[in-house]
C-alpha cells in the first residue's frame, strides 16, 4: 500500500459519510465533501497534501503522484 491510495481512499470514505451524514442529518455536512474535493484538486495542481505528508511520517511508501 502506498500513500497514493491511502489518500484516494480516505478521501472516499470522507465524501461517502458526508454524503450520508447530508442524507441523514444536515445538508451542512455537504460542506466537508466539498473541502475534501477542493483539496484534492489543488493537490493535483500544487503536490502538496496534508493526509500525504501525514503518512509518509508514519512509514507508508510513497507513490508517484506525492513522491517527497
Amino acid at each position: 500500500m502506498n500513500i497514493d491510495r491511502m489518500v484516494m481512499r480516505f478521501a472516499g470514505a470522507v465524501v461517502i459519510v458526508s454524503i450520508a451524514l447530508a442524507y441523514f442529518f444536515s445538508p451542512w455536512w455537504l460542506l466537508l465533501a466539498l473541502f475534501v474535493g477542493l483539496n484534492l484538486f489543488q493537490a493535483s495542481f500544487t503536490g502538496f497534501c496534508p493526509l500525504a505528508r501525514i503518512l509518509k511520517k508514519l512509514g507508508l511508501q510513497p507513490g508517484c503522484a506525492f513522491p517527497k
